[in-house]
């Protein structure tokens, strides 16, 4: 406004509008309305939709971090396991091989001994003791004389092989004269 003019009153007057164009407008600003609800209403199943699927995004990281832990933990467990059968393995390894050592400790100290025990004068001892405790004697020409040193086997080893150079009598001059090879009297003791 310019400067020393005053406004002292305003007057409206409200124009007369044909119904038409009433009706035209009242219809473009109920289509203006519908659209701008329709707008709302996708930018409200929009807004849904992503936080449906940001939920989803969350419960399924949640899963894997859950499936993650218990995977990292059967891992432990697989692990300690593998550790304790070892250690029990190596127990029975160190068990065994301590009882297969103190075997062979004892084996070799018997075979010791015995080398110390079985003297030449020890067997013809249990030679003897053997002989004593026979409930059975055999008595006969042809049969090896059992008190015979081993030296003297050698003399009449040639009997066992069929030498006619044998000083004893060969079987079949026994059964010639009727006399059976191997005459036994049974003595009871």
């Amino acid at each position: 406004m310019a400067p020393g003019l005053t406004i002292q009153a305003v007057r409206v007057t409200k124009p007369k509008i044909p119904e038409a164009i009433r009706r035209n407008f009242e219809l473009m600003e109920a289509e203006k309305t519908k659209l701008l609800i329709a707008t709302q209403k996708q930018k409200v199943v929009e807004k849904e939709a992503e936080t449906e699927r940001k939920k989803a995004i969350i419960e399924a990281e949640k899963i894997a971090q859950v499936a993650k832990i218990q995977f990292k933990q059967k891992m432990m467990e697989k692990e300690t396991e593998k550790r304790i059968s070892e250690i029990e393995d190596a127990a029975f390894l160190a068990r065994e091989k301590a009882k297969a050592d103190a075997e062979y400790y004892a084996a070799h100290k018997h075979a010791t001994s015995n080398k110390h025990k079985l003297t030449p004068e020890y067997l013809e001892l249990k030679r003897y003791q053997a002989i004593a405790s026979n409930s059975k004697i055999y008595f006969g020409s042809s049969i090896p004389s059992m008190f015979v040193d081993s030296s003297c086997a050698l003399k009449y080893s040639d009997v066992r092989t069929g030498s006619r150079n044998s000083p004893l009598p060969s079987e079949e001059a026994l059964e010639a004269s009727g006399e059976s090879p191997n005459q036994k009297k049974e003595s009871i003791g």
